[in-house]
């Protein structure tokens, strides 16, 4: 198991708390990132939103790409996963900042791709948005393009299509990665999945039980498989934990957390349920965190939670993409009390097992 966490851009991951102790700067970015290099931990996701979705528009956020390339420069060893929407990228422009990003970093820099699904956000900031399919057609020919550009064996490149044209297109230096940065997305329908077989290395979810996950993974392992395309090389799953000494307490925090509220931190709420197809209904509480960080149940105390932790590898997870508040106390929680407990579970397991 690789352990992440999401970058607190927006100050936080909780809509029901006005204050979580996280400011939206970069020097706090900076302090998290490299914290967690010193904690053991592998990923930093940023999301990418213009708007704030989790304390509400009016609230400060960072920009997702500049800050992966602040952060690239004072990092050592952490892989800076940084999600990209076609809908308000140029391709070709895309393609030259990730390589570029790659050269700072020394070769961690990978993409998170998202087809976007917050309407007002792409009103204010003029991306496009369209029909839930269609923003799939576009991701489809975004990707060829990057890659396109990206592929040693092509000095120049040239493509052609509904939504994207370059002609003659020069990219050097190519990424330091070969043969190319990897790809991570997420998707529920079968568009976006169709997407993610033909075109991604990676596939991440949103929380969910061990079985939901499973049959994703399960699902597309087989759709990658009939696609002739090789094995996903990642299945990613995102999480909220709540690490605390008892169960009780944990709860305790639970439900302080989910007294849901009405504020601008929904904003975006029927947007994200409405115009994206998803698996699972999203109900308000799922809401309160997220990504639906609360359905994985990362929730109690360690000996709980690093039980938890290896049902989910046993399902095919290999990369936890965790939050939780306040981000650095927590995450210093979870290294010293649960990877350790996981790590000792697993070598039990398998002496067992021999």
């Amino acid at each position: 198991m690789r352990y992440g966490y999401w970058l607190p851009i927006f100050g936080g991951w909780l809509r029901n708390v006005e204050d979580e102790g996280m400011p939206t700067t970069f020097e706090y970015a900076k302090k998290v990132i490299q914290q967690g290099e010193q904690l053991g931990f592998d990923t930093t996701l940023i999301a990418e939103l213009y708007l704030n979705d989790i304390k509400g528009p009016e609230h400060d956020s960072l920009e997702a790409w500049t800050t992966a390339a602040g952060l690239a420069a004072v990092t050592e060893t952490t892989e800076i996963m940084a999600a990209v929407r076609p809908n308000f990228h140029n391709p070709a422009i895309t393609a030259k900042m990730a390589s570029n990003i790659d050269h700072i970093s020394g070769g961690r820099f990978t993409l998170n791709v998202v087809s976007a699904w917050w309407g007002e956000e792409a009103k204010q900031y003029g991306g496009a948005f369209t029909a839930h399919d269609e923003r799939y057609d576009r991701t489809d020919e975004f990707l060829e393009v990057v890659k396109g550009l990206w592929a040693e064996e092509n000095e120049t490149y040239s493509y052609e299509g509904k939504f994207y044209e370059v002609q003659d297109t020069h990219l050097h230096p190519k990424p330091v990665q070969k043969p190319n940065p990897k790809l991570y997305a997420g998707g529920e329908s079968p568009r976006g999945k169709q997407t993610i077989v033909d075109h991604c290395d990676a596939y991440v979810m949103h929380g969910g039980t061990v079985e939901e996950v499973q049959t994703k993974i399960e699902d597309m392992k087989s759709r990658r498989k009939e696609a002739g395309k090789p094995p996903f090389q990642s299945f990613g799953m995102a999480a909220y934990v709540i690490c605390r000494d008892t169960e009780q307490k944990a709860f305790d925090e639970l439900n302080r957390i989910t007294q849901v509220k009405e504020s601008s931190a929904y904003a975006g709420y029927q947007d994200f349920t409405n115009k994206s197809q998803l698996e699972q209904q999203v109900k308000l509480l799922d809401y309160s965190v997220s990504n639906r960080g609360l359905r994985p149940e990362l929730i109690g105390t360690p000996e709980q939670i690093a039980e938890r932790i290896l049902e989910f590898e046993e399902a095919g997870v290999d990369l936890l993409l965790l939050q939780c508040s306040p981000q650095l106390e927590e995450m210093e929680r979870f290294s010293k009390k649960v990877m350790p407990l996981v790590e000792a579970k697993r070598t039990h397991k398998k002496e067992l097992q021999t």
